[in-house]
């Protein structure tokens, strides 16, 4: 999270926490691995481990892995007393964006592997990998390493050794998909021959599951000022999507088959591009979605954009179907989304990552990061000395933290 004039929110929330339970309460946690850890962080939690895939496909597997953990350390609070983890943690002077650093590829898939051999040690009970999150600007943000047990030099031993091998790849890190400017995208989408659709792009500058507002008009703006698109016989294109309260209201007033005028988007995020005025005819409706509270899909030209009560994430092959569209007979598929979530990514025949303006642009070196540690790969590609991999042994909650967040 961030939260302006808080400093690391999630350390905040876990001292709360502790004042209402305690210090000597086991606390474990399961997070995504797109954050941030910092030496607080770590020392309010008994045990902490994260997601092992990008996309998360094993978000289950982890809550349970986070339940196990508990019940382990439970299961040793003999008559010595609650059996404390010891934890080591290691910062790493890399902050990348999830889509150059997901487990599909190489080389984030090698520094992935990795972690089941540490955690598989005599005297480790869990080990994990964050790639830090690239579009905050706090000093916490950065790669971390943490492993738990019980074994001192096994601990640190992992955590150094998992560090190492992500510092050793951090020359390799690329994006997951072809790459190019929003236009660039259109116009390979529409060079594309029919073996490669639907053409999926990622308008991934608002991506709202990675932190962008979801309500950009940019894109839409964008794609409706292209003259391919302008007549019903233009090759098909779905766009997920746009937000806008009153838009959807009137055109579910005016119901399936009407032709409205409606106005959406850049009700929070108008940096980029202002309120989007469309005349379309109105293909859909759906009521009660627990994201979108109403969807509304609008034909204008071969377009068929998804106007939404509220932001919603398409990830889904029925967040389509449900919507009477079919994205598999598409020529083309914008979605706000970073890497391809598994079903979509099973659907596409071509795709690129649009680097397209917004919250969460993924051209992070353009940001103007002030407040980050430096030096940082990528903002510095040269450093004068090599970045120091020691673990951290982190105390436990019930025990002060010494030292300075290094």
């Amino acid at each position: 999270m961030c939260v302006e004039g808080l400093e690391d929110v999630e350390a905040h929330l876990l001292r709360g926490i502790r004042k209402v339970i305690g210090p000597d309460v086991l606390v474990s946690a399961s997070m995504d691995l797109h954050g941030n850890v910092s030496r607080e962080l770590v020392h309010q939690t008994d045990l902490i481990t994260c997601y092992r895939t990008a996309p998360h496909v094993d978000v289950i597997e982890t809550r349970e892995r986070t339940c196990r953990n508990l019940v382990e350390l439970l299961s040793k609070s003999w008559t010595s007393g609650l059996f404390r983890p010891i934890k080591a943690w290691v910062p790493i002077p890399i902050l990348l964006p999830g889509e150059q650093t997901s487990t599909r590829v190489e080389p984030a898939k090698r520094v992935y592997d990795a972690v089941s051999g540490i955690e598989a040690k005599e005297g480790v009970l869990d080990a994990a990998i964050w790639v830090g999150y690239a579009w905050a600007d706090e000093p916490r943000n950065r790669a971390a390493v943490v492993v738990t047990g019980r074994d001192r030099t096994a601990v640190s031993e992992g955590a150094e050794k998992l560090a190492q091998v992500f510092w050793d790849a951090h020359q390799e890190f690329t994006f997951v998909a072809p790459t190019g400017s929003f236009t660039e995208c259109l116009d390979a989408a529409v060079a594309s021959k029919a073996d490669e659709r639907p053409y999926f792009i990622s308008d991934s500058g608002d991506n709202p599951t990675a932190g962008g507002s979801g309500d950009v008009s940019w894109g839409l703006t964008k794609l409706l000022a292209r003259p391919e698109f302008q007549d019903t016989s233009g090759p098909t294109v779905i766009y997920a999507s746009v937000p806008g309260k009153i838009a959807v209201a009137k055109a579910t007033e005016a119901g399936v088959g009407a032709t409205v005028t409606v106005t959406a988007g850049a009700e929070i995020e108008n940096i980029h591009a202002g309120p989007l005025t469309m005349t379309g005819r109105v293909h859909s409706i759906k009521k009660g979605d627990k994201y979108a509270i109403v969807e509304v899909v609008l034909q204008i030209g071969s377009v068929f954009a998804i106007l939404t009560q509220r932001p919603k994430p398409y990830h889904h092959e029925h967040d389509f179907t449900d919507l009477d569209l079919k994205p598999r007979s598409a020529d083309i598929v914008i979605v706000k989304i970073g890497y391809l979530e598994p079903e979509l990514y099973d659907m596409s025949k071509g795709w690129m990552l649009g680097l397209t303006p917004g919250g969460v642009d993924q051209d992070i070196e353009r940001l103007g990061h002030r407040r980050i540690r430096r030096p940082m790969w990528p903002f510095d590609r040269t450093f004068t000395s090599k970045p120091d991999l020691t673990a951290r042994i982190i105390s436990s909650s019930n025990e002060p933290l010494e030292g300075i967040d290094e």
